[in-house]
């Protein structure tokens, strides 16, 4: 069943309103870029092998496969009096996330890192999910385009300080390289202790200064319910949207199934061949290893300054040439 959020002609926003809307967007990329830069290394700190990490890895696409579909099934169904539709998502999201990057450092066994990752995967695709269709709910078609480059533009920033962010605690505020009593290095425990902070913060900026249009009838969760009752229904329809998927969305889905498997090989391995391979790391006690890994953050972080810069040309091109 398909709900119509605003049946009426959605209002151009300002830039502000559209800044404020993508702010969020910030701090989930922050949490991100956190852990795509430092958990193959924070797996080897804690004792896993090379090849044990694409394994330990699994909680990122499988969440993904997971809790996408359920939580924007749910979030279309959605509408509290006071934070709307996507908002409660948002907070929910955002709140156990930040407690899990406060956790996730703490961990001294493999086995603690990678349930902790499973579970902080989990949380952020609460919070990430309806972030997407947030733009489409406030958004009109003119202006879609300028939502989504504003949400590039802080997914690039977001990743860029947190890439950075090792670096900058040890070099600038002489916070220490040496091994917690964990086994994971000082410097990226406050790390992720920082992104905790600037994901909660940067996500309840959003939640406070955004409003939600209300669903034009106001007695669709009555009809939703009827339309597709329990587990059985809400499967039915999450299927159904795939089926009846528009041809343009298939096309991209298949440019990104080719896509992921890259990204994926790049984040199991990258941080830790950079230590190894380039800076000569004999094994993770060697401080060769920490400044390896440091050193492939800031490359990240360059290839997300690119993102952010590209984020500004998107707007033109889209209007000069067409979203395609």
């Amino acid at each position: 069943m398909s709900i119509n959020i605003d049946s009426k002609s959605k209002p151009n926003l300002s830039f502000w309103q559209i800044f404020n809307m993508s702010f969020g967007f910030l701090g989930i990329q922050f949490g991100w870029g956190l852990q795509m830069n430092n958990m193959s290394a924070i797996y080897e700190y804690l004792g896993a092998k090379p090849d044990e990490i694409p394994l330990l890895w699994l909680a990122a696409p499988m969440t993904g496969l997971i809790i996408q579909p359920i939580i924007g099934y749910m979030s279309d169904r959605t509408w509290h009096p006071v934070l709307g539709r996507r908002r409660p998502y948002f907070l929910v999201g955002a709140i156990l996330s930040s407690l899990m990057l406060f956790i996730l450092p703490q961990s001294s066994a493999v086995w603690m890192a990678a349930g902790s990752l499973w579970i902080l995967d989990s949380c952020i695709n609460i919070s990430m999910e309806p972030f997407r269709a947030f733009v489409s709910d406030k958004l009109n078609e003119t202006q879609r385009a300028r939502g989504f480059a504003m949400q590039s533009m802080f997914i690039g920033l977001g990743s860029f300080i947190a890439g950075y962010l090792p670096s900058i605690l040890a070099d600038t505020f002489a916070i220490s390289r040496e091994k917690s009593a964990g086994g994971i290095p000082i410097n990226i425990q406050m790390s992720f202790y920082i992104g905790g902070a600037v994901f909660l913060a940067a996500v309840l900026y959003t939640v406070l200064t955004s409003k939600e249009y209300p669903p034009a009838d106001l007695n669709y969760k009555n009809k939703v319910r009827e339309s597709n009752k329990g587990l059985g229904g809400g499967a039915r329809e999450i299927i159904s949207s795939i089926k009846e998927m528009p041809t343009q969305m298939k096309r991209i889905a298949l440019v990104q199934f080719f896509t992921w498997p890259a990204l994926f090989l790049m984040w199991f391995y990258y941080s830790p061949a950079v230590a190894t391979n380039v800076f000569g790391a004999t094994d993770t006690n060697d401080v060769l290893y920490t400044q390896g890994i440091e050193f492939a953050g800031k490359t990240y972080s360059i290839e997300n300054l690119v993102t952010f810069l590209f984020s500004f040309i998107l707007p033109f091109l889209a209007g000069r040439f067409s979203i395609k």
